[in-house]
This record gives structure tokens, C-alpha cells and sequence, in this order.
């Protein structure tokens, strides 16, 4: 998909948004450098309708294990959000406090898929994170989250994100800006190599509800 309207039910304006590289997901967010806060809108389908999605943080590593995550999935008709100090491939322990802290955490689904949204404190002077997201098949007997299948796309769904000194720029190579409730995406600021990943700067246009 290389253009796509994307609603949201809440009244947040993001400043960047973001093609990610694989799943099939894409990024929102604002980072403001006064007090370290990144506001994050995360979307992305999951494999199967009963699946789950989740987006996170590794304070210290590039990959899976150490990260501090949001998870979403449908149980019972209604969408639950979880957070995960994921310390190993075991889901079994939700709720656990993040090395960040986080607020005005929801999440919700419409045509098959997923939005997460969250706020992050990180630590002052933080320039640049490192994102890892991931989709799973379901949940397991125990209503635990099963284990994500090891495909390409799956084992390479990590990346650095850099939140300041990037300069926004156009298909074109013009200088942009967001204009009005519509944010506009993916600037400079958005993850470093994503344009020549996916074939060129994509842009990816917020709608708020």
C-alpha cells in the first residue's frame, strides 16, 4: 500500500508519519524535545482477524528481547492494550511496569486492523530510539499472547528512530511542512533508509474523527 487515509478516534495531531518497513505497519508520532515526551500512534493488521499487534521501545538493544512494549488484541469483543517488559519469546506476564513511563494508552480496531496509541516519557536529551514491532497470530488457552511467526518480515521489524535534527523533506526534495489537523508523512525525521526500502518517500495522510 503506498498511500492510505488512515482515521483515527482521537483528537491528536501528529507531526510525522511513518511507511515502517515491514508488516505491513506504519508510525504517527510527535516528539517534544522540552520535556522528552513522544506521542505515538502505531498501525498495523495482524495475521489472522483473532491476532494481535504490538510496538515498543529497547532502551539498551536493537531486537525483541529488553523491549519495553503495548500490545493489542481482541478478547471477548473488545480490544484490550497490555504493557510487556518482554524479557524472553514468553507472554505470560502482562501489566508489568515499563522502564518508561506511560499514559493515555488505547487502542482500537477497524477493518482488520489495529491502532495503538500511547505516550512515552523518555529520558532527557533522548535523540533517538530503537523501535521494534510485531504481529501474532492469537491468543492461547491461558489468554496469553502465542509466539509471532519467524518470517523475514517478522524477525526484521525493528529500526532506529530519530526524533530530532532531521530536516522534513517532499518527494521532491522540497522543504514540507504539516499544515491544519492533517499531518503529513514521512519527513526526514522518520526512520533513517525508509524511503529506499519501500520504493520512495511515501505519504501517509492522519484523519481525525
Amino acid at each position: 500500500m503506498d498511500f492510505i487515509t488512515q482515521k483515527f478516534t482521537i483528537k491528536q495531531v501528529y507531526s510525522n508519519c511513518t511507511d515502517l518497513p515491514h508488516l505491513s505497519a506504519y508510525l504517527h508520532w510527535s516528539f517534544d524535545a522540552s520535556n522528552s515526551s513522544l506521542s505515538v500512534a502505531f498501525v498495523a493488521p495482524p495475521p489472522k482477524p483473532e491476532g494481535w499487534v504490538s510496538w515498543a521501545i529497547n532502551p539498551n538493544g536493537t531486537g525483541m528481547a529488553g523491549s519495553q512494549a503495548l500490545l493489542a488484541f481482541k478478547s471477548n469483543g473488545s480490544v484490550t492494550i497490555q504493557t510487556y517488559d518482554i524479557r524472553s519469546y514468553n507472554f505470560s506476564q502482562s501489566g508489568l511496569k515499563l522502564a518508561y513511563e506511560v499514559w493515555d494508552l488505547s487502542a482500537d480496531v477497524s477493518n482488520g486492523t489495529f491502532k495503538i496509541f500511547g505516550k512515552w516519557k523518555l529520558s532527557p536529551g533522548t535523540e533517538k530510539v530503537n523501535l521494534v514491532w510485531q504481529v501474532g497470530p492469537g491468543l492461547n488457552s491461558q489468554g496469553n499472547p502465542m509466539i509471532h511467526e519467524f518470517f523475514p518480515g517478522n524477525l526484521q521489524a525493528k529500526e532506529n528512530l530519530q526524533l530530532v535534527d532531521q530536516e522534513a523533506v517532499s518527494p521532491t526534495g522540497s522543504a514540507s511542512e504539516p499544515t491544519g489537523s492533517t499531518a503529513h508523512g514521512p519527513s526526514g525525521s522518520a526512520l533513517s533508509g525508509a524511503s529506499t526500502r519501500r520504493g520512495g518517500l511515501v505519504y501517509v495522510f492522519a484523519v481525525f474523527n
